[in-house]
């Protein structure tokens, strides 16, 4: 498959210019690309967020959605750093490198984006809203409890969007089920933003020891990488892009 490039929309600063931004990637790469496998995937979240954030599902709604934002600018950050030959960040580099990679279900894709996104810049997107005297990183705050939250949309959502990103490969499904389940067997979602909560904190303690901080984050960022090269196996069949 022909690597399309990514379009360039820069920084967000509203949950509505993330979803649009998101939208023009989705509509400029073909389906099959891995990027916009998890590109789909994060829409649908990320739409589910916006929409609970006005239903009062969550306590401190406007903080939700800065968070949304910030977290959401990382990744746009690791595309643009990809479209632009600049240094991806390690987590993120297996997905750009394998995304036009036979052999590799969308569901695999996603999930790898999952990994990069939740595992390394979650914990960045935390802190940069705490600094911002947005939040604390209390475990017994309403931005904890909010977070929490978070998890029941990702749940339903992710179980939602499994069913599209696997629709029309049965055949390959039935083959390959042990490799698969082995794959998905590396990823919870639940456990991984818990996870990101407690590196956050880490972080956060972090701030006033740069070094510290930097070699923990530069620590974090190459085992998620290597996470998501497991992800990204190809499976030991044929799969049409």
């Amino acid at each position: 498959m022909t690597v399309v490039p990514i379009p360039s929309l820069g920084r967000a600063a509203r949950i509505d210019d993330v979803v649009a931004r998101m939208e023009s990637i989705v509509e400029a790469l073909p389906a099959a690309d891995g990027v916009a496998a998890f590109t789909r995937l994060y829409l649908a979240v990320t739409q589910a967020v916006r929409a609970a954030a006005t239903d009062n599902t969550f306590e401190e709604p406007a903080t939700v959605r800065w968070l949304d934002v910030m977290f959401a600018n990382l990744y746009f950050d690791a595309v643009d750093a990809s479209s632009g030959g600049h240094n991806v960040p390690h987590a993120w580099a297996p997905l750009f490198a394998a995304r036009a990679q036979r052999g590799i279900l969308p569901l695999q894709f996603a999930l790898a984006g999952m990994n990069a996104h939740i595992n390394r810049d979650l914990p960045v997107a935390l802190v940069e809203t705490c600094a911002q005297g947005r939040i604390e990183l209390d475990d017994e705050s309403a931005a904890h409890r909010d977070f929490v939250k978070v998890n029941g949309l990702l749940a339903r959502i992710e179980e939602q969007a499994k069913r599209g990103l696997l629709e029309g490969f049965d055949a390959v499904l039935d083959v390959a089920l042990g490799n698969l389940d082995d794959i998905l067997a590396m990823w919870d979602v639940e456990r991984a933003r818990d996870a990101a909560w407690v590196n956050a904190q880490t972080l956060w303690a972090l701030r006033g020891a740069a070094s510290l901080r930097n070699a923990f984050l530069d620590s974090l960022d190459r085992m998620v990488g290597f996470a998501g090269r497991g992800l990204l196996q190809p499976l030991p069949i044929a799969i049409d892009g």
